[in-house]
């Protein structure tokens, strides 16, 4: 995988070897997004399953499901994570498998995957770039390119695709405080794509909205309750609250895996905090930003709730409120005469 902690200055790949390495390249962020990580974790459990030294298949078994407790612990956000994980788990509990056809199809079904996901990537894209108007001016937040995903992206694969069809698009990118995924990683991804853009402080975005410059706002999400709430990188709440004051369309771009209707609404969506030190030094030189004994909070995410959202971009097409009629039926999960 890229070591997304190295860019923009350095690319650097990087090879893992069993199912701990990858559950701590998760947690320490060398790979973030919540498809990417979905992929990731999959291919840990075929990790998991080829260095098993599991005698028959009921415990190699066993050994998958500790290895999916140990990958499922790396990041409690992302729905993709634990989808991933029981979808692998759930092939594997095919009976009268041998030791090694179930290496084998834990292996397939990591590949397959992340070969849909790159498919769903490029449907998402079709649906989401037809909102997309020639000249406008989108606003995005934090990183939802091929980093975040096996490959193409989710918003950001959204603006490619318009960008590719032919249509004018600007981009301004949330630099993303505290890990600056924006400015690092978005913007590494749109100077390869060619596609114009400008890096603002997330301060800034609200001016911008105000002030009649964003047509647009696109961004991810981790995992979306079943009432249309979203969950997605710290920030996003209060991008959507200006968005909504002045009346810019908002676009969250998810696919249907990231949907987790097991959840009724946002409040229940687990929220990662994670290490105080990401807000209290910078980056470079490890230089201290606050008085030393300084205290810090450091939530990943936050939710944003289904009021505040125009509608959801999925690879099965727009879902539009009421969000808890609708998700479920575009993800199959009710009754389509309902």
């Amino acid at each position: 995988m890229i070591d997304q902690r190295q860019l923009p200055g350095i690319l650097s790949v990087v090879v893992y070897t069993d199912h701990h390495q990858v559950a701590d390249a998760i947690k320490t962020m060398v790979v973030r997004g919540a498809p990417a990580i979905g992929a990731a974790a999959a291919f840990g459990l075929a990790l998991a399953a080829q260095s098993s030294r599991a005698r028959n298949s009921s415990e190699l078994r066993e050994d998958l499901d500790a290895a999916a407790r140990i990958l499922q612990a790396a990041r409690p956000t992302a729905a993709n994570l634990v989808w991933a994980l029981n979808r692998i788990l759930k092939v594997s509990a095919e009976k009268n498998l041998n030791l090694d056809d179930l290496r084998k199809i834990v292996l397939v079904e990591a590949q397959r995957i992340a070969d849909e996901d790159v498919a769903i990537n490029q449907s998402m894209a079709n649906h989401g770039s037809a909102l997309i108007d020639d000249g406008d001016t989108v606003l995005h937040h934090c990183n939802t390119g091929s980093l975040a995903t096996v490959d193409w992206g989710t918003a950001l694969g959204v603006i490619r695709m318009a960008h590719e069809s032919g249509k004018q698009v600007h981009v301004l990118v949330d630099e993303t405080r505290p890990r600056l995924q924006g400015a690092r990683l978005t913007a590494w991804e749109l100077e390869h794509y060619g596609i114009p853009y400008e890096i603002i402080c997330d301060n800034a975005a609200g001016h911008f909205l105000r002030t009649g410059q964003v047509n647009k706002v696109f961004v991810g999400a981790d995992r979306v309750a079943a009432n249309g709430d979203v969950a997605n990188k710290i920030g996003t709440y209060m991008l959507a609250l200006a968005a909504y004051d002045n009346d810019v369309p908002f676009y969250p771009v998810v696919p249907t895996s990231t949907v987790d209707l097991s959840l009724s609404h946002g409040g229940l969506i687990p929220i990662e905090e994670r290490d105080p030190g990401e807000v209290l030094y910078l980056k470079v030189g490890d230089q201290m930003v606050a008085p030393e004994g300084a205290k810090a909070r450091n939530p990943a995410f936050d939710i944003t709730p289904n009021r505040l959202i125009t509608a959801i971009v999925t690879e099965n097409g727009l879902v539009f409120p009421p969000f808890e009629k609708n998700l479920g039926r575009v993800i199959g999960a009710l009754d389509q005469t309902n």
